[in-house]
């Protein structure tokens, strides 16, 4: 099994039947799925196979570079994905609504660039905290990351996964594989701006006879951005409490998550497996810690995974290392290049390793604890300041809907904390109240001087806050 069309094809086989995904009002068994991927990948190929034969993989020496394809969220999306491997090329799913210049720079740049063969995938970043790179991942490193989250998170066969981010990037697409590696079911959305969409999906009923796997019944999984959390729990709050037995484990990631916003959803889903993922495009999946015993700790992000190991730079950065790495960048900025995942760790290990930009440390338990990006970092006064921790505090105020704390002038200090605020519908904005409130919790160097009410913060598709569109 060396890619993850092998294990679709194992499935095809074996549990022909079983759905595999849902989308739109339609579904598609193993069996049907294999087929429509099979047919795409000889439309693909230049070479096809003997008549009468199935094509299940690529003539050798057949290595076809890179495609570029739009993503949508669609059972079509899962057929070209798969079929672009299958056909001996690696995918490169772009933005579903990338306009025709973009796309064709974008296919130029992959025509033009040489990848090592075997890559599976090239993933474009957002490009929130400077320009989009296209990150090289092999089929290695995409079955090392699936074996992650089934050993970290505890998918199943019997498990039905809802995807509502877009497939192009990392955080949802990597959900694709443990699902298909397991042979469980994907149900896809089309994103979180239909709430009731959301919850239709976890009405789904995928199995009208006992389960190949001998379970008892369907438990429904989930990745949602922590900006996905906070609109569940503000608008959807008692309904989302109303699933709360069906909901096997659900996980977050991309960016951190509120305290108040953990210890709220802990509550609505008592029974629930609640994650906290450290991962990227770059590393891979690394880590994974389950909020919801007991503990509830912010910023703590688990032990590494059985695929992953990592360590922290003498400088503070968190390091990984293992298979799940990245094999390298398209596009990179000078000193980003490929070898950037090359770096030996101070250990004298002759392991490469990928350093990144997050700060953190590993506690006497062997836990990762994430203390926020360096280059959020803001240095007031000779201090430096973790925006989240202000904006941590800020949000487990009542009416403080979102926030950002950024860096701006001051006539007296020179250079300031300032904290931008979206209150709750109805509340008054008290600049004095959110102050002292702070200043109760913080040291006072972290406290913002200044204060100033609006009507939303920059965030990107996922849910990061877009802290490059306020420097």
């Amino acid at each position: 099994m060396n890619r993850l069309e092998d294990y679709l094809a194992l499935h095809a086989k074996e549990t022909p039947e079983k759905i595999a995904v849902v989308c739109n009002q339609q579904q598609c068994s193993y069996e049907e799925l294999y087929q429509r991927v099979c047919q795409r990948a000889e439309e693909l190929t230049p070479s096809k196979p003997p008549r009468g034969e199935a094509f299940c993989s690529p003539p050798r020496g057949s290595w076809r570079g890179v495609i570029p394809f739009r993503s949508t969220q669609s059972i079509d999306f899962l057929v070209e994905y798969m079929a672009i491997h299958m056909a001996g090329a690696a995918a490169a799913p772009l933005e579903h609504d990338i306009s025709e210049e973009r796309f064709d720079e974008i296919a130029r740049l992959l025509a033009a660039t040489p990848v090592p063969e075997g890559t599976a995938d090239v993933l474009f970043t957002t490009g929130t905290t400077g320009r989009s790179k296209g990150v090289i991942m092999s089929h290695r490193t995409i079955l090392a990351d699936a074996e992650n989250l089934i050993d970290g998170q505890g998918f199943t066969p019997d498990i039905v996964f809802v995807i509502s981010g877009p497939l192009n990037h990392i955080g949802s697409l990597s959900k694709i594989w443990p699902v298909i590696m397991q042979g469980a079911t994907l149900y896809i959305t089309n994103g979180m701006k239909n709430v009731e969409e959301f919850f239709t999906a976890l009405d789904y009923t995928p199995h009208k006879k006992p389960l190949p796997s001998g379970g008892a019944g369907v438990g429904f999984a989930t990745f949602l951005v922590p900006a996905s959390i906070r609109i569940l729990l503000q608008f959807s709050h008692d309904r989302l409490a109303s699933y709360a037995s069906k909901i096997d484990f659900l996980e977050t990631g991309a960016a951190p998550m509120m305290q108040s916003d953990m210890e709220e959803l802990c509550r609505v889903l008592p029974h629930t497996r609640l994650y906290n993922t450290y991962a990227s495009t770059e590393t891979g999946i690394i880590t994974t810690y389950d909020y919801n015993n007991g503990k509830c700790q912010a910023g703590c992000l688990g032990r590494p995974l059985k695929h992953a190991r990592l360590f922290i730079t003498p400088e503070g950065f968190i390091a990984c290392q293992g298979p799940t790495l990245m094999t390298g960048y398209i596009n990179a900025p000078k000193g980003e290049e490929v070898q950037s995942v090359q770096i030996s760790p101070p250990s004298g290990e002759s392991e490469g390793a990928f350093i990144t930009a997050d700060r953190g440390f590993i506690d006497d338990e062997g836990m990762l604890h994430l203390l926020g990006r360096d280059d959020d970092t803001i240095n007031v006064g000779g201090f430096k300041v973790a925006p989240t921790e202000v904006e941590d505090i800020a949000m487990s105020l009542p009416d403080v809907a979102d926030c950002v704390c950024i860096a701006a002038d001051h006539p007296i200090a020179g250079r300031a904390l300032k904290l931008l605020v979206v209150m709750t519908e109805g509340a008054v904005f008290d600049k004095r109240t959110i102050a002292r409130y702070l200043k109760s919790r913080l040291e006072s160097y972290k406290v913002p001087l200044l204060y100033e009410q609006v009507e939303r913060v920059n965030r990107t598709y996922n849910g990061k806050l877009d802290r490059k569109s306020y420097r």
